[in-house]
């Protein structure tokens, strides 16, 4: 099944239709979103705007690249350790 991807703006819009008074259910048809991803957004990005929205996407981003980073290099001091106890 093909994942959609929203970018912020569209994001931003469907949550101000969703507290402008339009029911959920008439979101998730008209928009192709389930209930729950649109209950999801309005933890997640309530009451933020667009740009605002942009931002977290873009540090959400970095923080899993930092993570990665980490991680290789952690696996990597690992390996050295190993052949260092190895030789000696």
């Amino acid at each position: 099944m093909k994942k959609n991807q929203f970018i912020a703006t569209q994001i931003a819009s469907i949550l101000k239709e969703l507290d402008g008074g339009k029911s959920a259910e008439e979101i998730s048809r008209e928009r192709g979103v389930s209930k729950a991803t649109l209950y999801n957004w309005r933890k997640k990005y309530g009451g933020m705007e667009a740009s605002e929205m942009k931002r977290v996407k873009e540090l959400e981003e970095e923080n899993a690249r930092l993570k990665r980073m980490y991680a290789n290099l952690a696996m990597e001091l690992d390996v050295a350790k190993y052949i260092i106890e190895k030789k000696l």
